[in-house]
């Protein structure tokens, strides 16, 4: 049998030891991480009694995840659970792998392992399917991450993404993630949001690749093997960053050369797991879980003194003109024929194109927390939270710079960190308000903003206010590494305890939501897009043209281009948006709107 070779593994003495393996570089144990051999979805059904696919169809990317009914044994019962799978490849067997990948079909088919709409539709599904029939759920976990191409962000990935999250966090039944082998980005976080996630002893964990990590620090990718280091991306690390519940040990090696020892270990943790997870009341599941994920993540907190000394409100609301109709207009815009424009713009118009140019696209202005708190508030209403104000962010992996850039941040921001959160009132009616400032690093998902949103939903439920968040950011904060991104479930959880509560969530979509933002808060509740937003969607434009090799197309990820594609349903100019939220309110309070129904994708 033919077999592939890592460069580390062709080194004369290597050896599979433990020894070995843990004198390897943090590079080299990512790339063991998906050997093209280890055992994949597929293979482990061998530890399952009576699998039987349900769910299949032949949408494109459909077979990425595959789910299928099983039973498992735990002591001395047969448990019924429902497998959600991500198979990343056709096979392991490197021989049939090489000839499968000759057909440009089976490559096309199998879209490099990362999942579309279709599988994130086929797992929501699966959820359903096992509450329907009391099946625990297990997820594995498996993927370099979800598709950035333009057709799945036409297919609504993020909010496919964010709705399997949702479902997971809402699940009647116990849920248990196990990530097998590489567990990446949006494609992971999707599925791990579970009442415990355990990872074989040679998996890794991250919120972004290091290839693609060592681009953004150090501006070339070559620098992929001080990135991973940084990151601490290996399953270990993950336990020990409390990202991981429990790891499986690989007992001869890794599972790509010691498949029976790896497999067996794997079926004895997760029975053990199982069997620990069936003692929780059905009345006691959601609440289990809520106390489960206020524990997941780190964060620090800073003295009153500390935060007056950098503290100011911030704003980048352009005012009207002091004299005259215009104001001057961008310094680079251009005709459709490439001609530059050196006309001034008249105010009125940028107001109502929400301080977009109507010739070029280019976007004046991004408004701040503080703007987004006196557009919508009540005047002089806000107070924020006592329990959120001193809450900051927390260097847990020592990355270069991220101190630095969070004290630059604070100067320029005149805030803590890139989350706030306080009470308030919409035209009289009490609220929970939340607002991201985007200047603050890109108003990136964090570990704190995941604290910040639970202890506000918290104070929601307990003042039976709705709960407004306003939702602006880059993606997952990778200076975090994926602890950033393993405070997205926590925040599912958090939302949907306000649903629970018969409350409403609103959440005010604006330029930029994108990535860890867009699955997270963004994709909950009713949502209110803003008029004339762009970048709105999972992947950024820039990476999935980079991905395809082709530009997108002109409107794409803007709000209109949302609402063709069916994911916008209601829209408002930020001069708007507090009349808009007030009317929705009143809707809600008076039965004409249901707050908790969730939008209906195809």
């Amino acid at each position: 049998m033919e077999h592939f070779y890592l460069p580390f593994e062709k080194r004369e003495g290597f050896s599979y030891s433990h020894e070995a393996v843990d004198a390897l570089g943090e590079y080299e144990k990512y790339q063991l991480s998906f050997h093209p051999e280890r055992p994949k979805y597929l293979d482990y059904l061998s530890v399952f009694s009576e699998p039987e696919e349900c769910l299949s169809n032949e949408e494109f990317g459909s077979c990425v995840i595959q789910t299928h009914r099983a039973v498992i044994r735990s002591g001395d019962e047969s448990v019924p659970v429902m497998l959600i799978g991500q198979q990343s490849g056709p096979t392991s067997d490197f021989s049939l792998m090489k000839k499968l990948m000759k057909d440009p079909g089976s490559v096309s088919r199998w879209n490099h392992g990362m999942p579309t709409p279709a599988a994130f539709r086929k797992a929501f599904e699966a959820i359903r399917l096992a509450e329907e029939e009391n099946r625990i759920i297990i997820t594995i976990v498996d993927t370099a991450g979800a598709d950035p191409s333009e057709e799945s962000e036409a297919g609504g990935i993020a909010w496919h993404i964010g709705r399997c999250m949702q479902a997971l966090a809402e699940s009647r039944v116990p849920t248990l993630s196990v990530i097998i082998n590489r567990g990446c980005s949006g494609g992971a976080i999707a599925l791990t949001g579970c009442d415990g996630v355990l990872a074989m002893e040679y998996a890794t964990y991250l919120v972004i690749s290091p290839e693609a990590c060592s681009s953004i620090l150090f501006h070339t990718r070559h620098k992929a093997g001080l990135a991973a280091e940084i990151s601490q991306i290996t399953a270990k690390e993950g336990l020990k960053n409390g990202i991981v519940d429990d790891l499986i040990i690989e007992p001869e090696g890794p599972a790509h050369r010691f498949r029976k020892a790896a497999m067996e270990s794997f079926r004895l943790s997760v029975a053990g797991w199982i069997e620990k997870l069936r003692r929780t009341p059905p009345d006691m599941i959601f609440e289990t879980r809520m106390r489960r994920w206020e524990k997941i993540g780190s964060w620090q907190t800073i003295g009153e003194e500390e935060i007056l000394a950098f503290e100011k409100p911030v704003s980048c609301f352009i005012p009207p003109p002091e004299k005259g109709l215009f104001v001057a207009r961008h310094k680079r815009c251009t005709d459709s024929d490439g001609k530059k424009i050196h006309d001034p713009v008249l105010y009125s118009k940028l107001l109502a194109d929400n301080f977009v140019c109507s010739s070029c696209g280019h976007r004046y202005a991004r408004l701040t927390a503080h703007d987004y708190i006196d557009l919508v508030l009540d005047r002089d209403s806000f107070r924020e939270h006592p329990e959120t104000r001193h809450i900051v962010d927390l260097d847990i992996l020592d990355f270069p710079g991220y101190r630095q850039k969070i004290e630059e941040a604070r100067l320029k921001t005149g805030a803590a960190s890139s989350f706030i959160t306080g009470d308030g009132a919409i035209e009289g009616e009490a609220v929970v308000f939340c607002a991201t400032n985007f200047n603050f690093m890109g108003g990136s998902f964090c570990m704190s903003t995941g604290e910040k949103i639970r202890q506000a939903a918290k104070n929601a439920v307990a003042g039976k206010k709705p709960l407004i968040i306003h939702a602006s950011g880059g993606g997952a904060r990778m200076h975090e590494g994926c602890s950033s991104m393993a405070s997205l479930p926590k925040l599912h959880v958090a939302l949907s305890s306000v649903e629970k509560a018969g409350l409403p969530v609103i959440t005010i979509v604006t330029d930029p939501t994108l990535g860890g933002v867009a699955i997270g808060f963004a994709s909950r509740g009713l949502r209110i897009f803003e008029h004339n937003a762009g970048n709105i969607g999972f992947s950024g434009k820039r990476v999935i043209e980079q991905y395809t090799g082709k530009p997108t197309s002109k409107e794409f990820q803007t709000t209109s281009w949302l609402l063709q594609k069916g994911f916008a349903e209601r829209t408002s100019l930020p001069g708007n948006m507090k009349h808009d939220i007030a009317v929705l309110l009143r809707q809600i309070k008076e039965g004409h709107t249901d707050p908790l129904t969730p939008k209906k994708f195809s």
